[in-house]
């Protein structure tokens, strides 16, 4: 229990060592630990070798006390190297994602907690509205002035702390551009990830006459629990060619480096000294717009040599990964919508890993709500999980490389294949649609393999645009920004209805008052929600046609619409709490207290020290004022009762 709290024995700077021995818990450190630093961006850092009597072996971990368990190392040392099949020569890197076996860290942690409440996590929530409200869709939705050049889609309720605005302008065939401003929309999840953790690998296979295979064999992982593929992809490229040749001292020394980086600070830009190099990167934040920028070069006059700027943590080259897949675009972001399970065969780790994190940020803003594994083996502790025919394939994005999974899961009824990369100057080859039973045993051509129908038509004018740009040379960076802003406006066009129908569900403020319990949020009503879609759809900011009334039915039933709903109604029930915890504070205290009994005083006091501890604790979203009136409000109370119970709710 002291581990899981982080209470558990401070770490010991040590050096370079060989895996310690099994244990099923792991050394918590606190942040006053000597590797507290380290720590807030990596868990450890592994070695994995080839040896010829045992495969792939766990060669070191670093720092040498952080503990894994024997489940956990077996599965790092199976993941971090290429299948057998994908015949990988020289250098290659991709990432895994695997569950944590000894015991589950609480995501209140206290590490964890600084970080999360300001780290995007998913849509952010609604506040009350101020106005009675006697139909839906309200009389301010939508608010709209066209002009030739741009229709301003002013979204301007009251349930908002400020106004939601789409900036839409038209192009001829294309779809429309939506800006969002301040509002519900934001980032994707880059939370810490509590139960799981990322691998990130850089694999190397050369020839060696001086070993007895004849092949130099070995994988460098850095293994965290933040999602920021981009920087440990870059971070690795830098490491791993040097400690290839030097070993241990470099890989110490690096990890010295890392301890004296700052912690991750939401929305900071950051200068990350590596190696001689600097590495500027900028960590999103939740009050972020959706729209991704560079982060902002800064004091690089003191800064020698010149940064190396990171654009992005976390953002994938989405054209590369989706070169081979993108006039099938619009089924498989709806696969994804709908939580539908997917395997993903690719020739090689890296392709199979980049696809499927290309695959689960195509929802961004939407928070994905379920499991996947950008690379998995037969030899995973989950294997048998995954591949039982007693139950309904899980809910899973899995990525893989052996084409005996096409066997073992042919039951699944999604089942991505994709050949070697091409980068030619054309489009290369697209994967065609193709029913299940086209699957054949280990020959299995290239293809998405589904008897799934699209609900809404594909958009033909962005393959036109991604083409030209192919044929014009533009950079790959262009084209993902072009097929990223797709995806994001595509996923807000669905999202803004929910959310404003849930917005709606929320009670009046005027109803809130300060002795009676707050009322309920109503509930949420399919049926209600799918009327309103008439005047207050997703047709008002895409051009998209198609029967978006079946896509929200089969949406009711993922688990992305639970993830969302609960979210919401958590974020709106906290709203609700810190409006009463409002009310009281703006109440007179002393009127209320004439005619009321000891007991009652006694159950206010009790009632406001929790939430004021909740509030505190930034559970709730109160102003500091009202915090310092509710403490006032709790010492006149106490003030007001006999000495007895002033001893009891004030022990010395």
């Amino acid at each position: 229990m002291d581990a899981l709290l982080g209470t558990g024995p401070r770490r010991a700077r040590g050096c370079l060592g060989a895996a310690g021995p099994t244990s099923s818990g792991r050394a918590a450190r606190t942040p006053a630990a000597p590797w507290a630093r380290f720590s807030a961006w990596l868990e450890c850092v592994c070695v994995v070798t080839f040896d010829l009597e045992l495969g792939q072996a766990l060669e070191l971990v670093y720092p040498n006390d952080f503990r894994l368990t024997d489940k956990e190392k077996s599965s790092i040392c199976y993941l971090s190297f290429p299948d057998s099949h994908s015949g990988c020569l020289g250098d290659t890197q991709f990432s895994f994602r695997m569950r944590q076996c000894g015991g589950q860290r609480s995501p209140w942690h206290a590490d964890d907690r600084h970080y999360n409440s300001r780290a995007p996590v998913a849509l952010q929530g609604c506040c009350p509205p101020s106005e009675p409200r006697t139909s839906w869709p309200p009389p301010w939705w939508p608010e709209c002035t066209d002009s030739s050049s741009r229709s301003l889609l002013v979204l301007q309720p009251s349930i908002c702390s400020s106004p939601c605005m789409l900036l839409a302008t038209p192009s001829p065939g294309a779809g429309q551009v939506v800006r969002v401003g301040r509002g519900w929309l934001t980032p994707c999840s880059l939370q810490r990830e509590p139960a799981h953790y990322f691998g990130y690998v850089y694999f190397r296979q050369v020839k060696d006459s001086s070993v007895k295979r004849g092949y130099f064999q070995k994988s460098l992982v850095l293994v965290s629990r933040l999602p920021f593929v981009r920087l440990f992809q870059a971070l690795l490229s830098l490491i791993a060619p040097e400690y290839f040749d030097k070993l241990a001292p470099c890989l110490e020394a690096v990890c010295s480096e890392i301890d004296q980086w700052p912690a991750p600070a939401p929305g900071q830009t950051l200068n990350l000294p590596v190696m001689g190099v600097v590495v500027q990167v900028r960590i999103p934040s939740r009050v972020d717009k959706s729209e991704s920028s560079p982060p902002k070069q800064f004091d690089q006059e003191n800064l020698l040599p010149a940064p190396v700027v990171l654009a992005s943590v976390h953002e994938l080259d989405l054209f590369r990964c989706f070169r081979p897949v993108l006039t099938h675009m619009q089924t498989l972001w709806e696969l994804m919508l709908l939580g539908e399970p997917l395997l993903v065969l690719a020739p090689s780790p890296d392709v199979s890993s980049e696809m499927v994190l290309a695959l689960t940020s195509c929802l961004q803003p939407l928070r994905f709500c379920c499991d996947f594994r950008p690379y998995f083996t037969i030899h995973d502790s989950e294997f048998k999980e995954f591949t039982t025919r007693t139950q309904a394939p899980p809910n899973v994005v899995l990525g893989v490389t052996n084409p005996f999974f096409i066997k073992t899961l042919q039951h699944w009824p999604h089942i991505l294949r994709v050949g070697e990369p091409k980068m030619s100057g054309d489009l290369p080859k697209q994967v065609k649609l193709k029913k299940p039973s086209r699957l054949k045993t280990l020959d299995t051509k290239p293809g998405l393999y589904t008897a799934y129908t699209a609900h809404l038509h594909r958009d033909k004018a962005l393959l036109k645009r991604l083409l030209k740009g192919v044929q014009k040379k533009r950079p790959s960076d262009v084209q993902s920004a072009l097929l990223r802003r797709h995806l994001l406006e595509l996923t807000q066009s669905f999202i803004i209805p929910l959310e404003h129908y849930m917005a709606s569900l929320m009670p009046l403020q005027k109803s809130i008052t300060p002795w009676k319990t707050p009322p309920q949020i109503q509930p949420f009503s399919q049926d209600d929600f799918l009327r309103s879609l008439e005047h207050a759809g997703p047709q008002l900011t895409c051009i998209l046609k198609g029967d978006w009334l079946g896509l929200y039915r089969r949406f009711f039933k993922s688990p992305h619409f639970d993830g969302w709903y609960r979210q919401r109604h958590k974020e709106m029930a906290l709203k609700l709490e810190a409006l009463h915890l409002e009310a009281i504070c703006e109440a007179n205290i002393e009127t209320w207290m004439k005619d009321k009994s000891e007991v009652e005083v006694v159950d206010l006091v009790l009632k406001l020290r929790e939430k004021l501890v909740r509030a505190q604790g930034h559970q709730l979203p109160v102003k500091e004022a009202t915090l310092q009136r509710a403490q006032l409000y709790i010492e006149t109370v106490i003030g007001s009762l006999p000495k007895d119970l002033q001893a009891v709710l004030c022990p010395p």
